[in-house]
C-alpha cells in the first residue's frame, strides 16, 4: 500500500494524471500473487482504461517454490513474504495518451525536459530593432535560467517564427515566450500555454517568479482537465443493458458486483460477443470501442451498496462496487 501511494503521487504530482487506486479482481491479478493493487487511468480520446503501475503482494507462494527462507529469533527457518513492484515506461505512455492532442505532445511542466521556449519575433528590414529583440531574448533566457526554469532560446536564423511555434508545440513544451518590437517597447513578453493555447502578456520585471507560478498553474489545470474528463465518463449502472450502452459512449462503469471469478469471465466473453455483433452497424471511428470489457479494479474508495443490491451481470447478491471498462 505504501508503494501504491507512491505510484499515485508520481502520476498525480509529476505527470498530472489522475488515477483510481484499487485492488485487482481474482481474474486480473498477477499470476501467483496473494493480491494485486493498481492505479487505473482513463484515456479520454478512446474511452478506454489503461492499467498504470501495479504492486503485488506475493505472499509466500514464490518463497515456497524457490525455498527462500530466513532464520527467525528462535533460530527456526521461516519462508519470506514478498512484494513485487516497479514503474516502467508504460507510465510515460499513459501520460502522453491522457494529455496530448492533434498538434502533438502536451507535457506537464514538472517533467518536461524543456519547460519554456523563447522565440524572437523579427521583421525583415528592421535590423536595429531585431538586434534589440535578440538582446532582450538572451536577457530573458538568463533570468529564467537563474530562476531554476529549464528554458531554451530558439535563436536559429534559418527558420521563421511560425515554423518554430509548430516545432515546439509538437514537442509539448508547456510555455512559449514571444518577444517582438511591441513587447519590447512595453517592457513585456507574450506567453502562450501549450495545453490550452491561452495567451497572455507578462511584465519582464521579476519574470522568473511569474513564469514559475505559471508553470505550477499549468500543472494543476492539466490535472483538473484530465480529472473532469474521467469523472464525466464514469457511469453508475446496475444492469447489463445500461452497461453496454455506457461502454459504447466511451465510458467506464461503476457497478454492483458479486466479486466472483466466473462471473467476470462470462461478462468478458458476453461483452466481446455483443460488441462483435454490433460492429456491423458501426463506422470505422467507432470500431475502436469494441472488444471485451473487464474489471479495471475494485476501488479502495467504495461507495455504499444499496440494500439488497444485485450483481449487474449475474444477479447474485453484490459484495463490492467494481470499476469496469474496455482496456488497453
Amino acid at each position: 500500500m505504501t508503494i501504491l501511494d507512491a505510484y499515485a503521487a508520481t502520476y498525480e504530482e509529476l505527470l498530472a494524471v489522475p488515477v483510481v487506486k484499487g485492488t485487482k479482481s481474482v481474474d486480473e491479478r498477477f499470476a501467483g500473487a496473494y493480491f494485486t493493487t493498481t492505479t487505473e487511468i482513463y484515456v479520454p480520446v478512446s474511452g478506454r482504461g489503461i492499467q498504470g503501475a501495479t504492486s503485488h503482494q506475493l505472499g509466500q507462494n514464490f518463497s515456497k517454490m524457490f525455498k527462500i527462507w530466513f532464520l527467525d529469533e528462535q533460530n527456526e527457518k521461516q519462508l519470506v513474504w514478498q512484494t513485487s513492484w516497479g514503474l516502467s515506461t508504460r507510465s510515460i505512455g499513459a501520460m502522453i495518451m491522457v494529455h496530448s492532442d492533434d498538434m502533438g505532445l502536451v507535457l506537464p511542466p514538472r517533467v518536461a525536459h524543456t519547460q519554456v521556449v523563447i522565440v524572437a519575433i523579427e521583421k525583415v528590414g528592421e535590423d536595429e530593432s531585431n538586434k534589440a529583440i535578440i538582446a532582450k531574448c538572451n536577457e530573458v533566457w538568463k533570468d529564467l535560467k537563474a530562476a531554476g526554469i529549464r528554458v531554451v532560446f530558439d535563436d536559429r536564423d534559418i527558420y521563421k517564427s511560425g515554423w518554430k511555434f509548430n516545432h515546439w508545440e509538437q514537442r509539448g513544451v508547456p510555455v512559449r515566450i514571444e518577444i517582438g518590437k511591441k513587447d519590447l517597447d512595453k517592457g513585456e513578453v507574450r506567453c502562450a500555454k501549450r495545453h490550452d493555447s491561452v495567451k497572455m502578456q507578462l511584465k519582464t520585471e521579476d519574470l522568473g517568479t511569474q513564469v514559475n507560478e505559471l508553470l505550477e498553474k499549468i500543472h494543476h489545470e492539466m490535472y483538473e482537465k484530465a480529472l473532469q474528463a474521467r469523472l464525466s465518463h464514469v457511469k453508475e449502472v446496475d444492469n447489463w443493458t445500461d452497461f453496454m450502452v455506457a461502454l459504447a459512449g466511451r465510458n467506464i462503469c461503476l457497478t454492483p458486483w458479486c466479486d466472483e471469478q466466473q462471473c467476470e469471465i462470462d461478462a468478458k466473453e458476453r461483452s466481446k460477443e455483443e460488441s462483435i455483433k454490433a460492429m456491423e452497424e458501426q463506422n470505422e471511428d467507432e470500431a475502436m470501442l469494441t472488444g471485451a470489457a473487464k474489471t479495471l479494479c475494485i476501488p479502495h474508495e467504495q461507495p455504499k451498496l444499496a440494500e439488497g443490491a444485485k450483481c449487474f451481470h449475474c444477479g447474485k447478491p453484490a459484495k463490492v462496487t467494481a470499476l469496469w471498462g474496455r482496456s488497453y
